[in-house]
């Protein structure tokens, strides 16, 4: 019992809530690039337009998506489609219209 046994410790990044990112792309970003690639490949591959088809969109929208993005929070395009997608008007106070009272001795008691 004369050795004393140290406690094993290692060192933990401080930021570990940091999200992981492909040159500056989200994951998200980097399969709707791939999936991109692969449809435009699909499609345009046998062709002459294949260089200028393939790889010119996926690079055009890879600098529209890193340009656009810059300096914006996590997942904001999808938040931004899913603005554009709701419902154009925004009431706190509007009525419930598929509320239906329970009505004691009613067909709603069972």
């Amino acid at each position: 019992m004369g050795d004393q046994q140290e406690l094993l410790t290692s060192s933990v990044p401080r930021t570990l809530e940091t999200k992981s990112k492909i040159m500056g792309f989200e994951l998200s970003d980097v399969l709707f690039l791939l999936l991109n690639l692969s449809v435009q490949n699909l499609i345009f591959g046998s062709t002459p337009l294949k260089i200028p088809m393939v790889f010119g969109t996926s690079l055009l929208l890879g600098m529209v998506l890193f340009f656009f993005k810059r300096g914006k929070p996590d997942n904001y395009i999808q938040h931004f489609f899913e603005y554009l997608l709701s419902a154009v008007v925004r009431s706190a106070n509007a009525s419930d219209e598929t509320y239906q009272p329970f009505i004691k001795g009613g067909e709603n008691e069972s």
